[in-house]
């Protein structure tokens, strides 16, 4: 079996070519990647690398060609229309090149009411792969804990955690169980062959009380709870360019959309995900 991974240089590709790589030789394993140079350290390995491009058909046709497993990772742009463009070209690429599987990597935000603002990006995808004709499996993440960790420094600073969702709680993943799991499915063709949809969570959620009391714990400074308003955050954050979107994200945490836990984890790979308070001891550097 051959197997392509778009996004490959990005925070989760990276994991997931390493995780994939335990799992078949690395000749099975083509790269496809928007700018080569990039992955100039994973052709020195001796992996494929295969330019690709969302706008582009015919070069992403040519890069999906002997493929038989798709492994789709998204942009990060934040406009709906423009990813779903994306997406479309690239189905469009995999009927050109003979390709029939799909693991397309997806996020929890998929809810009709949900106000995050690529949330319709979400919803469209399960529908639309339901009458795709190929053997798919989507593999929603939670929201990744990685991005705590550098967040951190801020928190002791505030002495606050300051997401706007109240007493609610929110769901997450590491990056690295997220790509154990893909590259997972990616591999066994029982996982991926009859539309499953997956939630990558951590077997429990965490409201805010028990996310900062578990930071305390891991940093060693004191963090509490005091939540700002949802265009608070997003003031705060703009000038960052993503404080919008982020706040989006927060508003549907604070209606219980962001919240939910499966054992799919342990289900795809056969042990427990890594919870948040071993993850943050782990990552964390006094």
């Amino acid at each position: 079996m051959k197997y392509l991974i778009t996004g490959a240089t990005g925070h989760l590709g990276q994991k997931v070519v390493a995780q994939l790589s335990k799992l078949t030789a690395k000749q099975n394993i083509r790269l496809g990647v928007h700018t080569p140079a990039k992955a100039a350290h994973f052709k020195d390995e001796g992996y494929e690398i295969a330019a690709i491009d969302y706008q582009d058909v015919a070069k992403m046709t040519a890069a999906f060609t002997g493929i038989d497993v798709l492994i789709y990772i998204p942009s990060l742009t934040y406009d709906v229309q423009g990813r779903i463009n994306e997406f479309e070209n690239s189905l469009t690429a995999m009927k050109q090149a003979g390709v029939k599987n799909l693991v397309d990597v997806s996020f929890i935000a998929d809810q009709y009411n949900n106000p995050f603002q690529m949330a319709g990006y979400y919803a469209y995808l399960p529908a639309r792969l339901a009458s795709s004709g190929l053997q798919y499996a989507v593999l929603k993440n939670a929201l990744y804990a990685d991005p705590l960790i550098p967040y951190l420094p801020e928190l002791i600073e505030r002495q606050n955690v300051i997401y706007p969702i109240g007493d609610q709680a929110m769901s997450f993943i590491s990056r690295q169980d997220s790509a154990e799991a893909i590259a997972n499915v990616a591999v066994k063709p029982y996982l991926r062959d009859h539309g499953q949809n997956y939630l990558l969570s951590m077997e429990q959620n965490y409201n805010m009380v028990e996310l900062a009391h578990l930071m305390t714990q891991a940093t060693g400074k004191q963090i509490g709870y005091a939540p700002v308003t949802i265009q608070e955050f997003a003031d705060i954050y703009r000038a960052e360019g993503d404080g919008d979107e982020l706040a989006s994200m927060y508003h549907a945490a604070a209606m219980g959309l962001m919240d939910g836990v499966t054992r799919d984890f342990r289900h795809i790979t056969g042990h427990t995900p890594q919870d948040m308070e071993s993850f943050l001891k782990e990552n964390y550097q006094r």
